[in-house]
């Protein structure tokens, strides 16, 4: 039903208004601003450069030189306008759920969820296979929009995204990998760094959760356009979507199906997503949580089996994938190489062969480090880094983490390019 959850939406005069608004620091005022919080934190995230290089990282599909592919960039913004579109009709914050759905995945690292795992493989070296889970994207958009990410403030300084709890906590906690019926959000607002595994806390508010639940709609149908775009599939596997459509949502007499699906070439992203959220908002209210028809949820779960059998763990992809492993994992030996240099201020010279390399990753020290060029030069001033320190280079765990952050940063195509610079002689 329309409205139907607008006494629990997140707006002033909510039991959890105060906490939601609430950012770590004031943030800068412009005496002219016409903008709500959550219309801020959405500009905010909008503009910074972990979002710009979205459009360069991998959703599905690595490094696809086809530009109707889908790209990290393309699917935070079908997110956005699921989740929009949802929170509209349900008389939810449709700010506050484009705000978390613009910025939940600036945290992801290139080559998709396996570049994700190989980055966490490396974290996790003398801890064995059974060690909680180190690098999760989920967590380090947080990490991202608490500490790396920057915009200028109006007096050209460079200062932290520092965004409201409400955001925060949905980009943490935004998690879709996770099948659950009945989403409700937690009544306490905790600190988010202590959540230790993804998919387990829910958001603190109804706008998160519908993020999260956006998140699964608008991959889902997507990720079989692009693959049928690619030859993936073949016609066992249109076979096989029909036989799904049928034996979940149903056929009629004549053996159609009766909803909008009516055959495997029908399952596609603008049908789905349709179908998907008109069923969410029927069925779906403050008492149940938010949720599916038992038909779609089952639908839904037998539509992620397809695609991780025919789409995700394809030979192709799997193939690249390998590929992949060896470009992170000779960018973190690189990079872990030159800590000595790194510690004496000498970090350009040891990278001084690889120029593309030696800019970024120097700057990177420079914002985020305690490193100080051999010239004595105090370039985090020069550059106006309003940047806390977040690393210490002089100790291992931290510069270790320091260079698996910078390279999460990384688009598909510059890690690429980094990986020809350093073999390439």
């Amino acid at each position: 039903m329309k409205d139907l959850f607008k006494n629990v939406s997140c707006c002033a005069g909510h039991e959890n208004w105060d906490n939601s608004i609430m950012r770590e620091t004031p943030l800068y005022g412009r005496g002219n601003d016409i903008r709500s919080d959550f219309e801020r934190d959405y500009t905010r995230l909008l503009h910074c450069q972990a979002y710009s290089r979205l459009k360069h990282k991998t959703q599905v599909f690595f490094a696809p030189h086809n530009d109707h592919i889908c790209t990290r960039m393309e699917h935070v913004s079908h997110v956005a306008s699921v989740a929009s579109t949802i929170a509209k009709y349900l008389g939810l914050n449709e700010q506050l759920a484009s705000a978390i759905a613009i910025g939940h995945d600036i945290g992801h690292a290139p080559f998709g969820h396996h570049g994700e795992d190989c980055l966490n493989l490396l974290l996790q070296q003398k801890d064995g296979v059974n060690a909680p889970k180190k690098f999760w994207h989920e967590r380090n958009s947080l990490f991202f929009a608490d500490y790396i990410e920057t915009l200028a403030d109006p007096d050209g300084g460079q200062q932290p995204l520092n965004l409201t709890y409400a955001v925060r906590d949905g980009l943490i906690c935004h998690c879709g990998e996770i099948d659950q019926q009945g989403i409700r959000p937690r009544t306490e607002a905790i600190d988010l760094y202590s959540i230790k595994r993804p998919g387990i806390i829910q958001p603190y508010t109804w706008e998160g959760c519908v993020v999260k639940i956006a998140d699964k709609v608008a991959y889902i149908g997507r990720d079989i356009e692009d693959a049928r775009a690619y030859h993936i599939l073949d016609m066992s596997s249109y076979r096989q979507l029909r036989e799904i459509v049928a034996t979940t949502l149903g056929l009629d007499g004549d053996g159609k199906a009766k909803h909008a699906l009516r055959s495997g070439k029908a399952v596609n992203t603008t049908v789905l997503i349709n179908d998907l959220i008109v069923d969410l908002c029927e069925q779906s209210s403050p008492e149940k949580g938010l949720c599916f028809s038992d038909q779609y949820f089952r639908f839904i779960l037998e539509l992620k089996k397809f695609n991780y059998a025919n789409i995700y763990n394809h030979w192709r992809l799997q193939e690249f994938q390998q590929y992949a492993t060896g470009i992170i994992e000779t960018l973190y030996r690189t990079l872990m190489r030159i800590q000595p240099y790194a510690q004496n201020g000498r970090a350009s010279q040891a990278l001084r062969y690889y120029p593309k390399l030696c800019s970024t990753y120097e700057d990177w020290l420079v914002k985020y480090t305690n490193y100080k060029p051999h010239n004595h030069e105090d370039r985090k001033q020069i550059l106006r880094y309003n940047t806390q320190q977040v690393f210490d280079i002089n100790d291992n765990e931290s510069y270790q983490k320091c260079v698996i952050e910078y390279i999460s940063g990384m688009t598909d195509q510059y890690a690429i390019q980094i990986y020809e610079e350093i073999i390439t002689f």
